[in-house]
Order: C-alpha cells, then sequence, then structure tokens
C-alpha cells in the first residue's frame, strides 16, 4: 500500500503513514509507550526518554526514543522488554526526584510500578521537558520561551531580546506537567499512562492499552 510502512512491535505488526514515528505508529495501534514531552502534531524533542524502546536489528538491539524515531518498513521494536522498562523506571524516579509533587509525574510513575524514589528529592520548578518552549514555537508563533544556558545552568525563560514577544497566552503553562493536573491537560491524555493519544472512543480519558481497576 502506497504511502504506508509495517513495523513490528512487541510482535504485534503495525501499520503506519510514512514519515510518522515509532510513537505515534504505537500509539495509534493501543500501544502504550509512556510519554512526556512529546506533543501530538508538534516536532518532536526526545528530552524526557521516557518513551524509549529497543530497535532490532541483524539481531542486535539499540535502545533509543522512539518520538524522534522514524518507523520504517520491517522495523523491528521492542518497548516492553525488561530494559527499556529498567530505563523507563530510572527516569521516572530522577524526575520525579526533581518535582515529587507534579500529579503528572506521580501518574507515569504509578503506571510504571515506581512507588519509591531512590534520588535526593529537589522540588525543583522545572524539569526541562521542553513542552512550553514547543508551545510558545508551534503553537503560539511568537518563540519567546526559549533553553538558556548549558550544563547545570541550564533553564528556561524569557531571553531579553524576546521579552517583547511574550504574549500571556498562557500555551506554555496549559503543558507544563508541574503546573496542571493529568485531568487537565489538552489532548484527551490518558488518565493512567498520561499518553496524550490513542485514547479509547468510548473511554476518552482511557487509552486502549491501559486496564480498568
Amino acid at each position: 500500500m502506497a504511502g504506508v510502512v509495517t513495523l513490528t512491535i512487541d510482535g504485534q505488526q503495525v501499520e503506519t503513514p510514512q514519515g510518522s514515528t515509532v510513537l505515534e505508529a504505537a500509539l495509534q495501534a493501543g500501544i502504550c509507550i509512556p510519554n512526556l514531552c512529546y506533543l501530538p502534531g508538534l516536532p518532536p524533542t526526545g528530552a524526557c526518554r521516557l518513551c524509549l524502546v529497543e530497535v532490532e536489528k541483524n539481531g542486535r538491539r539499540k535502545m533509543t526514543a522512539s518520538c524522534t524515531l522514524e518507523a520504517k518498513e520491517g522495523m523491528v521494536i521492542h518497548a516492553h522488554s525488561e530494559d527499556v522498562l529498567r530505563a523507563r523506571r530510572n527516569i521516572i524516579e530522577l524526575l520525579l526526584a526533581e518535582a515529587p509533587e507534579s500529579a503528572v509525574l506521580q501518574t507515569l510513575a504509578e503506571r510504571l510500578e515506581v512507588f519509591e524514589v531512590r534520588y535526593p528529592e529537589r522540588d525543583a520548578d522545572c524539569i526541562l521537558c521542553g513542552r512550553c518552549v514547543a508551545a510558545c514555537a508551534e503553537i503560539s508563533k511568537t518563540g519567546a520561551k526559549g533553553f538558556i544556558g548549558r550544563g547545570d545552568e541550564r533553564h528556561i525563560g524569557l531571553p531579553f531580546y524576546q521579552e517583547k514577544y511574550c504574549q500571556k497566552c498562557d500555551e506554555c503553562n496549559d503543558r507544563c506537567p508541574l503546573e496542571i493536573s493529568p485531568q487537565s491537560r489538552r489532548g484527551d491524555p490518558c488518565g493512567v499512562c498520561g499518553s496524550e493519544l490513542s485514547t479509547n472512543d468510548e473511554i476518552p480519558e482511557v487509552c486502549e492499552d491501559c486496564e480498568l481497576d
């Protein structure tokens, strides 16, 4: 079929339009891959790494972010292997240590069966997921907000020469995982795992791969 590629995700054959990412292909097929920095319809950033998967080729596996990985014909993906789950749990632990009061991070941690954080808590006001930067650039079309600095000094803000472009539209806060609850996130997110795509048509707050209590 022209314009469609077929790949295998966790043993399931999935068809997706050419140009789709592995994350998009999985979520559209009802295969739940936890994600945080991904915003449907916007260019991916690969910042949070929660959507890690393993790509198998010639008997060898390589771990990479599925939100930036283009789906290719015949690709074999392992989205829930032990190594992948171990990596995701460590990532959510680190994120939750940064912002332990975030309802979105708490929901993702619960979905990944992480109930204890081994790292020192910081109560940070930003986890550098980049959702606000993407919203500012692609939705409000101002690009006023951006990353500033490098290393430990890296943060998100309004560079002095771009402050005048901020429209106070609040698109950034609407998508910040530290400012909002899972129920108020746009895009009909799954209330169990936080995914913002692949929601059940009859039960919009739950994605097709999540089980109801």
